[in-house]
């Protein structure tokens, strides 16, 4: 009986033991997934092959539109959910990109301006109405007196995002 016993007890301990680095496994497997997946949004793409900003923008000088991946610096972040982001050339003078994502599917992080990322989607230009350019000012968080001020549509260069990856620094 000592013997089952004795038997019993060690079975139970090897199984314990087991059981917690299977649960260290998870655990470092999720902490690892959540890293790869902070910095993926929408589906997940790949930044090769990606072209910069202002190639982009020479493209459109004689198209519509554009379907592409695209790398650029992120200028603004909408700052109540992160449901939009704007992105901006190196070179002085050139147009910002206004960018949303694809069916409000994902979202950026708030503190995501000045960094680098690569999207995939397509690029477009399209008149904003004044409603929706003072819906932004104000997500932008800019006050009552600089919202008064737009007063008319602007053509945009926009950019619909199914799939972004923050560059890695």
């Amino acid at each position: 009986m000592k013997n089952y016993l004795l038997f019993f007890v060690l079975f139970l301990s090897v199984l314990s033991c087991k059981e917690k680095a299977s649960t260290a496994k998870t655990e470092t497997d999720n902490s690892t997934q959540q890293e790869a997946a902070a910095k993926h949004f929408g589906e997940k793409i790949s930044a090769k092959d990606a072209i910069s900003y202002d190639a982009m923008l020479t493209s459109l000088n004689t198209k519509d539109s554009l379907e592409t991946k695209v790398k650029g610096k992120v200028s603004g972040v909408c700052q109540a959910k992160g449901c939009w982001m704007t992105i901006v050339s190196a070179e002085e003078g050139k147009p910002e990109m206004f960018v949303k994502f694809k069916d409000y599917g994902f979202f950026m992080p708030l503190d995501l301006a000045g960094k680098e990322v690569v999207m995939a989607g397509k690029a477009y230009r399209e008149e904003t109405s004044v409603d929706e350019l003072r819906h932004y000012a104000e997500d932008e968080g800019q006050s009552a007196e600089e919202i008064a001020k737009i007063t008319e549509p602007v053509e945009e260069l926009k950019f619909m995002a199914y799939g972004v990856v923050i560059v890695e620094e």
